[in-house]
């Protein structure tokens, strides 16, 4: 249970990390932190459902671009979790492709760092 709130938490503090820096990401709202983390909920649900059958259908073109497609997968999940949270009016927008492939890149450089500050004995998969 502390293993999924730690990867809540860590999704949340990189998606408000690229509101910061990437320009075409917006964060609105009166309660942002509570935004930030059901956008992570939302954010951790897209990927754990739809990158691996999506990896599996495209395997081809993972293996032709030598996993550079991924970007372009990353930045679509990005957008369709924009989309999910328009549709529940949670204020969280990303405004075109360019801003979801640069957030995108931004919440896994950002997602990558904080598990490595984080213990191994807390970051269980």
């Amino acid at each position: 249970m502390l293993a999924l709130v730690l990867k809540v938490a860590v999704n949340a503090v990189a998606l408000w990390i690229a509101t910061l820096v990437v320009n075409g990401i917006s964060l609105s709202g009166p309660n942002k932190i509570v935004t930030l983390v059901v956008v992570a909920l939302i954010f951790g649900i897209v990927n754990a459902v739809l990158k691996p059958i999506i990896k599996t259908v495209g395997c081809a073109f993972y293996l032709l671009t030598l996993g550079l497609i991924g970007l372009v997968v990353n930045a679509l999940l990005f957008l369709l979790v924009s989309a999910i949270s328009g549709y529940a009016h949670l204020g969280f927008a990303v405004h075109g492709f360019l801003a979801a492939f640069l957030g995108a890149i931004v919440v896994s450089v950002v997602g990558f760092v904080l598990h490595l500050v984080i213990p191994d004995r807390y970051d269980e998969n």
